[in-house]
């Protein structure tokens, strides 16, 4: 197990890299927004719109790329698909850190819309594909939890960085970075075998979608990801359960992110350093508990109740973020993130045990597929509500109220993740493996 997950080394670096660069800028980014559009003002209901509208554009494009993505990399390999969001993610970071100014900084939220609607969550979730690729399913929430925790961990060197780092050079350290991610990557991470074997002989759940029954209508001829994932859905009621839940969390934190930058920045005139500061402790909280925690606690309880307490306490943390009546209650809340972390890493390896090793592209696409459809329909519920309450026409005085509507999205995934079970011990007396076939896919 440990000479698999050393051997993985590549990856982590390359995924450390890449989130670094990218996670670098975040702070930064609310502070050149309001800058350019709002410049000396704490609250602007367009920054508020403009983010929620790229997020929703993203969500759009990314629902039917990603899914195309996934399915793309098992055939063509792992590390060929993960140049090209990891190319294409350099432009945007190169333009603002060549100047944010007003144009500028428009120029750039187009580019990074257009960028972002094919490349959005890609190089995580073919991350997950690579790993699936070489670690057994009993390891494989483990594993995943270990390569969050690296992620986790560039968000902090990340923010720490941007901590003391001027806003220009923060954009520039970050467009270098993303350049020695791809460099890296291309030099040092080895191709993952694609298991291009046929499916004839193999067990139902190792090709569920070349077994599944012919489709004998099919509404997407177009859009063969879209297929796939409506016939991902149909053919495993445990992997359709993960995919609600995958949709009401990424609802949840959507909101939340979309929301709170900008409701520090109105109710306790956070900036650029307090952002990171925040971040930071979030981020250490999130590494302890993926590095140190997950590995040992998951094959002890299981994913899928550690899918539930992650749920739980993410849900926990965004209604203390929504009620914070003053400014170190925020970073309170941040702690929480030692356990609401766990989340992410059992849903991929829930969804993961779903399909066979020639498959694990297509389902981890599908996973990413809807949540980019939450990223639509979250800044479309969540944005006027944070516009509206941090405005001066709000209803009533709540301006964390579209926070704690995020967190009823999280208790309803919360409520969906207990429904998923885990699979049933193998029947050591008759060695028998239930082959039963797929309901069909009419699609």
């Amino acid at each position: 197990m440990m000479a698999r997950v050393f051997g993985l080394s590549h990856l982590f670096m390359t995924v450390f890299l890449y989130c670094f660069a990218n996670f670098m800028v975040v702070p930064a980014i609310t502070d050149v927004t309001m800058a350019a559009i709002c410049p000396g003002e704490d609250e602007c209901s367009l920054a508020i719109y403009l983010t929620g509208a790229q997020q929703a554009i993203i969500g759009l494009g990314s629902l039917v790329v990603m899914p195309l993505v996934g399915k793309l990399s098992d055939t063509y390999g792992r590390k060929v698909m993960l140049t090209i969001p990891m190319a294409l993610s350099i432009f945007p970071l190169v333009m603002l850190a060549y100047n944010r100014t007003k144009y500028y900084f428009y120029a750039y939220y187009v580019l990074k819309t257009v960028i972002a609607m094919a490349t959005e969550g890609s190089v995580q979730f073919l991350a997950l594909a690579y790993v699936a690729d070489n670690i057994e399913e009993s390891r494989r929430a483990s594993v995943f939890g270990i390569m969050s925790g690296f992620s986790s961990s560039s968000f902090v060197f990340g923010n720490f960085s941007t901590r003391f780092l001027s806003t220009s050079a923060t954009f520039q350290v970050a467009a270098a970075m993303s350049v020695i991610a791809l460099l890296y990557m291309r030099v040092f991470l080895p191709e993952s075998i694609v298991n291009n074997s046929t499916c004839e002989n193999s067990p139902e759940t190792d090709c569920l979608l070349e077994k599944a029954p012919s489709k004998k209508l099919r509404l997407f001829r177009t859009l063969p990801s879209v297929d796939d994932t409506l016939c991902l859905l149909r053919t495993s009621p445990t992997f359709s359960k993960a995919a609600v839940v995958a949709f009401y969390s990424n609802v949840a934190d959507v909101g939340l992110y979309s929301a709170l930058m900008y409701y520090l920045k109105a109710q306790f005139h956070f900036n650029k350093d307090q952002f990171a500061d925040l971040m930071i402790i979030a981020g250490i909280a999130g590494s302890i508990s993926q590095l140190i925690l997950m590995p040992i606690v998951t094959p002890l309880v299981g994913e899928e109740k550690m899918l539930s307490i992650g749920l739980l306490f993410s849900c926990a943390h965004m209604i203390l973020y929504s009620i914070a009546w003053a400014p170190w209650v925020p970073y309170a809340a941040a702690m929480f993130s030692v356990v609401a972390t766990f989340a992410l890493p059992c849903l991929r390896s829930i969804a993961s045990k779903q399909t066979g090793p020639s498959e694990q592209g297509k389902a981890q696409g599908c996973i990413t597929g809807i949540c980019s459809f939450a990223n639509i329909v979250s800044p479309l519920a969540f944005t006027p509500l944070t516009a509206l309450f941090l405005s001066d026409n709000a209803p009533f005085h709540f301006p964390g109220f579209s926070i704690m509507c995020s967190s009823f999205a999280a208790m309803i995934a919360f409520t969906q993740s207990i429904m998923i079970s885990p699979p049933p011990p193998p029947d050591k007396n008759s060695g028998i493996i239930n082959n039963s076939n797929p309901p069909e896919c009419l699609i």
